[in-house]
């Protein structure tokens, strides 16, 4: 398994061992030795598994009290991937990274606490599926503005082309929401 930094501190990459012959192939997507020698030591309580057509966004979603860490990954189609960082003590703080995460390059994202994510759908019947360390909790959820100026993300998709849920539709902006210590 490859691990590689993002350009903001706390996510993660992770490229797992790919074994490929003639019939397929076999990977881990989790190993809790593995992980936790690179770093991730998490006890996971939650999977989670979405499947969208091309062109929906959901995000950018978090929980604050009872944040999530999450470990990301794609087994049907693919997605551009976001996390936004929201612990003001960070010096990166309101930036954001995102990556293609899909099935053909079997690359995972870790996620830790402290971060708003989500994802936009790059191809019809994308399988979208994460392990989460806490349990999901309504009244605990909150949606930042996936088009805040602030922000600056930039989609992969013209915004006319995006289907969005009316949460989505309706995030708060970066300077008015609830972040993280």
């Amino acid at each position: 398994m490859q691990v590689t930094p993002c350009a903001i501190d706390g996510p993660l990459i992770i490229e797992p061992r790919v074994i490929s012959d003639d019939r397929g192939f076999f990977c881990e997507s989790w190993n809790a030795a593995a992980f936790a020698e690179a770093g991730i030591d998490a006890r996971f309580v939650q999977d989670n598994h979405s499947r969208s057509d091309r062109g929906v966004l959901r995000g950018l979603h978090f929980q604050n009290p009872q944040a999530q860490a999450k470990l990301i990954r794609v087994v049907n189609g693919a997605v551009f991937d976001v996390a936004v960082d929201l612990r003001r003590s960070s010096p990166t703080f309101g930036q954001w990274v995102g990556m293609e995460l899909s099935a053909s390059n079997k690359r995972m994202l870790w996620l830790p606490r402290g971060f708003a994510h989500g994802f936009l759908t790059l191809e019809d019947g994308t399988d979208f599926l994460y392990k989460c360390d806490a349990y999901y909790t309504p009244q605990h959820e909150h949606t930042l503005a996936w088009d805040d100026p602030a922000l600056g993300i930039e989609w992969p998709m013209p915004k006319n082309d995006i289907q969005l849920s009316e949460k989505d539709r309706n995030g708060t902006a970066l300077s008015v929401i609830e972040t993280f210590a």
